[in-house]
């Protein structure tokens, strides 16, 4: 027990100081064009807190932290800081722990339009981070998610929070994209079953606007017997590429029968063999006969041979 305590302190101190290195350059660097929203929100939010279930709150502390930036990328107007917050927020209202009513009076004291609460528990070896909207106007719910199970590497941790955020705020905005990367031309490109054109593709074989996944990919083409078919992930914001080699299949010319030509001897030839074969049995023959009859002479009295 003590050796597995002391794997995950390790654990976590390696994910937190990946956090605090990660976040303070996230929030100086200007986000690529590509990365940001593609229409902000319009509404006030403020973000509650993030309560620790099990597990070491300053980590928690840490992925709220990140959360908020990825919310100010998101929303048009300022989000009111943690230091805001606990200074206009005191008394019994510091002791909500995620109920609508409490929430919205939190919100209306900080004069927003939805404020936000999660969680974060551990399951295993994974984090599971639970986020709620609360409109401040009606003290109602409007939005609760689930985030799926985070591993503990520092990027994974990052992509799940933003994946969060947007599900919750900007679900319409949650996607990726995949390019094609392949020097075939001509070749007939599907996506899930849906045929998308030819190579080369437009916008440089960029397919984007996809649904967070994974994605099915085919591409065939003449000349090739077997087309390159594959299950491709696309990440947030990302762009997943595939390059994409097809082996050329065997090309038969004609009637593609092979003849073999070989040259033999005449004396291994079946016309040869039979020849001699009938050859042999008259020579056989003849020798047979000629050794069956035996020739008889009759001689005189004078000596003189007769008969043969």
């Amino acid at each position: 027990m003590l050796g597995w305590a002391l794997v995950r302190s390790a654990v976590t101190s390696l994910v937190m100081s990946a956090l605090m290195v990660v976040a303070p350059v996230t929030s100086r660097a200007a986000p690529a064009p590509e990365a940001g929203p593609e229409e902000a929100l319009d509404q006030k939010l403020a973000v509650w807190r993030f309560d620790a279930l099990g597990i070491d709150p300053e980590l928690v502390a840490r992925l709220e932290t990140l959360f908020r930036m990825e919310l100010d990328r998101l929303d048009k107007q300022a989000m009111p800081s943690r230091r805001d917050i606990d200074r206009a927020i005191t008394g019994d209202a510091r002791e909500c722990t995620g109920e609508e009513k409490c929430l919205a009076a939190i919100g209306k004291k900080l004069g927003v339009d939805v404020i936000l609460t999660g969680t974060v528990g551990q399951l295993g070896d994974n984090y599971v981070l639970t986020i709620k909207a609360v409109d401040v106007a009606t003290a109602k719910s409007l939005q609760k998610i689930q985030s799926d199970p985070l591993r503990g590497q520092p990027d994974e941790l990052i992509e799940g929070v933003r994946v969060a955020a947007y599900r919750l705020l900007a679900p319409e905005q949650l996607h990726g994209a995949i390019q094609v990367q392949t020097d075939l031309l001509g070749a007939e490109v599907e996506l899930d079953g849906k045929a998308l054109g030819k190579t080369p593709l437009p916008h440089n074989g960029v397919l984007g606007k996809l649904a967070l996944g994974k994605h099915r990919l085919r591409v065939a083409a003449a000349g090739y017997e077997h087309p390159y078919e594959d299950d491709v992930e696309v990440r947030f914001q990302k762009v997943s590429p595939v390059v994409v080699r097809l082996v050329p299949s065997t090309q038969v010319i004609g009637t593609g029968k092979i003849e073999r030509i070989e040259q033999r001897p005449f004396y291994t030839r079946t016309w040869f063999i039979v020849a001699a074969g009938i050859l042999a049995v008259g020579v056989g023959a003849a020798v047979g006969y000629g050794v069956g009859h035996v020739k008889v002479c009759h001689y005189g009295t004078n000596g003189m041979a007769s008969g043969c």
